[in-house]
Parts: structure tokens; C-alpha cells; sequence
């Protein structure tokens, strides 16, 4: 093998590393975020943790983040929760570092 097949084979292992992490930090992030939105909602216990599961699935309905922000922004509209979109998405960036901070401290 040469160095460029073997510096190749670096790159793509990395690729594929970072976006494993990215999936996991997003997967990690939406669970917070339900957890979050639930205690505004007046979920707790095992109700809170299905929102949780509810708020993860959402996630796999379209690429990028709209769709998970979508179902926090209607559950809250139909609960009379009183969050702006930007609080929502500023609490959606602050979980994300939580979420990779964590994945990065259990490995």
C-alpha cells in the first residue's frame, strides 16, 4: 500500500468517525432538547422520557434541524408554552455542545 492509498484510507476513516459523532451528538441533542421542552410542557418521569423519544424520531422526518424545531415550536403553540423560535433554537445550539461535550467525555 502507498502513502497516498494509506494517507486516503486516514481520511476516510476520520470521515466516517466525525460523522458517527455528528449523528450521535444530534441524536444525544434531540433527547435533551425533549427532555427540556417536556418540563415546559409539564411532562415528568416516564412521560417526559417518551417525549424525549417522540422529539428523536422527529428528527429522521427531513434533513437538518427544522423538523425537530417544527414539532418543539407546534407542541408548544398547541400547550400555550411561552418560547420564541429563537429561544428555542438558542436552547437547540447550547444542547448541541452539551451533547458533544458529553460523547466526548464518556470516550
Amino acid at each position: 500500500m502507498s502513502t497516498f492509498d494509506k494517507r486516503e484510507e486516514g481520511f476516510e476513516s476520520k470521515f466516517a468517525h466525525d460523522e458517527e459523532l455528528r449523528f450521535k451528538a444530534t441524536a444525544r441533542r434531540n433527547k435533551l432538547l425533549g427532555l427540556w421542552a417536556a418540563g415546559h410542557l409539564g411532562k415528568a418521569g416516564p412521560e417526559a422520557e417518551d417525549y424525549a423519544k417522540e422529539v428523536v424520531r422527529a428528527d429522521f422526518e427531513e434533513p437538518g434541524d427544522e423538523d425537530v424545531f417544527r414539532k418543539i415550536r407546534t407542541d408548544f403553540d398547541a400547550a400555550n408554552v411561552d418560547q420564541s423560535d429563537h429561544q428555542i433554537r438558542r436552547t437547540m445550539d447550547e444542547l448541541m455542545h452539551t451533547a458533544v461535550d458529553q460523547l466526548q467525555n464518556e470516550g
